[in-house]
């Protein structure tokens, strides 16, 4: 029997391209609402219970209420939302960082899918907590570059409007109170003291992530220069077929520049490590929708059911 899969709140962007990831798989049943229905809760309550899978493409707040709807220990969810990404009990969606969270998504009945920008600055910072070269003390700072996908329908619609603010022509900066909803889960699973010091940025184009955290070799333990600081990401993630670390070369390849887009439409992940032995500057590059959202819940499927992580992505 086909494993059942249904996506509560299909209509949204993550939804949507979850279930444009299916196309062509013949190895799972999509379980679908009647479009009239997808509000109604006993519905709901009944397609949940009846998926092997779920995914959760919801508000925090009805993603806490369809977790609640489950009545039985069979289902599985994977959650796109917020809420659950630091709560006790949910494994989170990163099996790249370690042995012990791909098993976790592996055994997992609760799976937290990451947020975009926690995605890029986690790749980028645990690696240097985890080995012990960034002290767990640090205060990090990080910038985050977005397309205004990432805002959902609202602000796509906004920057799709003829006549929307000529504000919107340039790059904003938000988060300007820095208690942007991301921050408890950058600053858990990374281990650090402190949140980081997190200026997100969105600017006129579709889709694609740039996330860049700079770094003094002061500060490192036991790297005094660009080569260790790439090898020690080259260490992290080899035989990760999701995340490619970019070789040192790179930041002459693009000519000094790395677009944010650049890696739109792919479902994985870019590294790189730029700048001097005294100065560096390690960015994370990817697709807001893709390893930021969609993809890496149908990454997460995908290892549950015990087949090719990168089946049905971009890759």
């Amino acid at each position: 029997m086909k494993p059942r899969i249904y996506i509560d709140g299909q209509e949204g962007t993550t939804g949507l391209r979850i279930f444009e990831r299916f196309a062509g798989r013949d190895d799972i049943e999509i379980l679908t609402i009647d479009p009239a229905l997808r509000k109604d809760t006993d519905e709901r309550r009944r397609l949940i219970n009846a998926s092997d899978i779920t995914f959760l493409c919801l508000p925090d707040a009805a993603a806490k209420e369809a977790v609640s709807l489950v009545d039985n220990d069979h289902v599985r969810i994977i959650d796109a939302s917020t809420a659950h990404r630091t709560a006790d009990g949910w494994a989170y969606g990163f099996p790249e960082l370690s042995d012990a969270h791909r098993e976790a998504i592996v055994s997992g009945k609760r799976i937290a899918n990451p947020g975009c920008h926690a995605t890029g600055f986690i790749s980028l910072v645990y690696p240097l907590v985890n080995a012990g070269i960034l002290p767990r003390e640090s205060v990090v700072p990080c910038f985050s570059l977005t397309g205004f996908s990432g805002g959902g329908k609202k602000m796509i619609a906004q920057y799709g409007d003829a006549q929307r603010d000529a504000a919107l022509d340039s790059p904003r900066i938000y988060g300007l109170i820095h208690s942007h909803k991301h921050l408890p889960e950058m600053q858990k699973v990374c281990g650090l003291d402190h949140a980081p010091l997190f200026s997100p940025i969105v600017a006129d184009y579709y889709a694609g992530m740039l996330v860049s955290v700079p770094l003094a070799s002061s500060q490192l333990s036991g790297v005094s220069s660009m080569a260790q600081l790439h090898e020690c990401y080259a260490d992290a993630y080899a035989g990760q077929k999701m995340i490619k670390v970019l070789p040192l070369s790179a930041q002459a390849d693009v000519g000094g520049f790395l677009a944010a887009n650049g890696c739109a439409g792919w479902d994985g992940l870019e590294i790189a490590v730029t700048g001097n032995d005294e100065r560096m500057m390690v960015c994370a590059r990817f697709d807001n929708l893709g390893k930021g959202a969609s993809g890496a819940a149908v990454q997460s499927m995908n290892i549950m059911l015990g087949c090719d992580e990168a089946k049905g992505l971009n890759i």
